[in-house]
């Protein structure tokens, strides 16, 4: 990896460019722990998507989180891996937070006219503790196999061919994380065995097809993060007295 140009750093910028480099890190880490969040709040709804060569069977938790591997790539090309894996724990704590919040929410007596009964509560987040655990030790194996897997290919190709690294990075992460989160749901009985192939594929299959489209986003995001922010190096890492 180049070292970062001088002017990319922080404590060398004016006040402004450093709040620019902080709010595009804060917005990056918002979307990225929403997109979290609520990947593990929905995931027990499954809906069918027919693209014509192909009929998908998915949770609808798949489709907001193929945004998490996207952000952390773009964080991982503008400010290095140690911002990076920052994120992902950041994503951990908060789906752990979150977590708790729910399980004091389901423990909580519903009200006689409350719209939602205590069952229809317990029925849709009752299992949130086990998706949201087999989801959370899939999601740090595949997130810093991510990150890992991309600073790889960035020093292997000395900083060029970024869709390489997306893509190569993401796939493989992507995978672990699939494979990972169902073995976990169908050993503690959330999913049943029998559909565990065909989720496989289909989850699999659909995160590629995501990284595939999204690999034009992720060279515009980068091109217009770095005009931006007035980045001309190779990225910018923030020292700790700036973060």
């Amino acid at each position: 990896m180049q070292k970062a140009h001088p002017s990319n750093n922080p404590l060398l910028m004016d006040p402004r460019h450093r709040q620019k480099t902080q709010a595009v890190y804060l917005i990056l880490t918002g979307i990225f722990i929403s997109a979290l969040v609520t990947s593990n709040l929905i995931f027990q709804k499954f809906f069918h998507w027919d693209v014509g060569f192909h009929v998908f069977e998915l949770s609808v938790g798949i489709l907001p989180y193929p945004v998490t591997f996207f952000v952390t790539d773009v964080i991982s090309e503008l400010y290095g891996r140690k911002k990076a894996n920052q994120v992902v724990l950041a994503g951990l704590f908060a789906s752990l937070f979150t977590l708790g919040i729910i399980l004091v929410s389901d423990a909580a007596v519903a009200a006689p006219w409350s719209p939602i009964s205590d069952t229809q509560f317990h029925t849709m987040f009752g299992v949130t503790f086990i998706g949201v655990g087999a989801s959370m030790a899939a999601y740090l194996c595949a997130q810093l196999i991510d990150v890992q897997l991309f600073h790889f290919w960035k020093r292997l190709t000395r900083g060029r061919h970024l869709w390489l690294r997306n893509n190569a990075s993401t796939f493989t992460s992507q995978f672990v994380d699939t494979a990972l989160t169902l073995i976990l749901l169908c050993s503690f009985g959330v999913l049943d065995w029998e559909r565990f192939w065909v989720l496989l594929w289909n989850g699999f299959f659909f995160k590629v097809l995501v990284a595939i489209s999204d690999t034009p986003l992720i060279y515009v995001t980068v091109w217009w993060a770095r005009r931006y922010l007035g980045l001309q190096g190779d990225g910018v890492e923030i020292p700790e007295e700036a973060s």
